[in-house]
């Protein structure tokens, strides 16, 4: 206990002591904090529900029907008696969606991450692996036991350096995020792929944060940049653009059943609740027959990005993430903390999440963000981020 208590103590001296913030969501999209002194509701600058889906009418609809309909929950592993047909109609809208033969369903990002690269990869083979990746990403490298080269972010000269010293005759792996979520910056898709067949290895991309926003049915940047043929495993989540939770992997025919039988974090874990289906589907219907909620999206994103150069903030971000770089963790709290009474809410981002020394605030902008909100929202943001 003295060695928990002198850890806790360390991060609170750094600023690093994270809690959780109960809140609680409003019609309108605005959040009160339970337990705090906020007289106001604060616009929520914090989530991944990009397009709104989460509260969409079709999406609460669907997801109430299959409730109702097929129970509370799926009852086992899909090994065993848990695999409802839903979860199969499902699969085939996301292989669908991402352009591959088949698809599969995992019980979040994280499952399928450090399912999948173990699935691929073992002792004797090597992954290469950008240095910003998702922490789900490197957990799965670490299980896997492989040799793990990590390349400087988005460094195509540094990813090919060791490719040529440390590729080997076995397996090997690259594994990238199509957008990266602390950055918001794009990985240079076209490049890697060119790298991966090149060394001959396997590409597996992360598109937790771009399935449903890019490409022309909400595919990806996989779909927009025109790779698909050359990404072995895309994987990607519900639980951000798609409103919903859970994750997938699309992949060919063969790969899929291979994970089936390999990845075991899909094996030994009880199948996602029907609801969480049928919410999905919707979702994945929404975003391939409703272009305009993009459009929405990208609208509100400039107008937010231009209000924080008219503010003096420049080049603020190549997506629908913004990261304002502090520094400090402390001053980085302070911060978040100063927003909130002026009505924004934006979470404080720290080590380890992201590097030692490059704490930020990380705005996501959202469709349920009003423009009015966002312009008010950038004047008050570069006043502080420019004081």
């Amino acid at each position: 206990m003295a060695k928990i208590k002198s850890w806790l103590a360390g991060r609170k001296k750094e600023g690093n002591f994270r809690q959780l913030t109960p809140i609680c969501r409003t019609e309108s999209g605005f959040i009160n904090l339970k337990y705090h002194n906020h007289a106001t509701p604060l616009l929520d600058f914090s989530s991944n529900d990009y397009l709104g889906l989460s509260t969409h009418p079709d999406v609460i609809a669907e997801s109430r029907r299959y409730l109702e309909k097929y129970g509370a929950g799926a009852g086992a592993a899909r090994l065993m008696s848990g695999d409802l047909f839903i979860f199969h109609e499902l699969e085939n809208k996301i292989a669908q969606l991402k352009g591959k033969e088949a698809a599969l369903l995992f019980g979040s990002g994280f499952l399928a991450n450090s399912g999948i690269i173990p699935a691929l990869v073992g002792r004797h083979d090597v992954i290469f692996s950008d240095r910003l990746n998702h922490a789900s990403i490197y957990d799965g490298c670490r299980l896997s036991g492989a040799s793990l080269q990590r390349f400087r972010h988005n460094d195509l000269n540094h990813l090919e350096e060791l490719l040529k010293k440390k590729r080997g005759k076995k397996n090997a792996l690259i594994v990238v995020e199509s957008l990266y979520s602390m950055d918001g910056d794009f990985c240079p898709l076209a490049e890697v792929a060119f790298l991966k067949e090149k060394y001959d290895c396997l590409l597996m991309v992360d598109e937790a944060h771009a399935t449903g926003l890019f490409g022309s049915n909400g595919g990806g940047l996989i779909q927009e940049k025109k790779i698909i043929n050359q990404v072995d495993i895309a994987m990607g989540t519900f639980g951000k653009a798609l409103g919903s939770y859970g994750a997938y992997v699309a992949a060919s025919r063969q790969m899929v059943d291979y994970l089936i039988n390999r990845a075991r974090s899909f094996i030994y874990s009880t199948a996602l609740p029907p609801a969480i289906i049928g919410a999905s589907l919707a979702a994945v219907a929404i975003i391939q027959k409703q272009p305009t909620l993009r459009r929405e999206l990208w609208n509100k994103v400039q107008i937010f990005k231009k209000e924080l150069n008219n503010g003096g903030l420049k080049n603020p971000g190549l997506s629908q993430i913004i990261p304002l770089p502090v520094g400090s963790s402390s001053k980085t709290v302070r911060l978040a903390e100063i927003l909130r009474h002026q009505g924004i809410f934006a979470t404080a981002v720290r080590p380890p999440t992201v590097p030692a020394g490059t704490a930020r605030l990380r705005f996501s902008v959202t469709c349920r963000l009003s423009e009015a909100d966002l312009i008010k929202s950038g004047k008050i943001i570069s006043h502080y981020f420019t004081a």
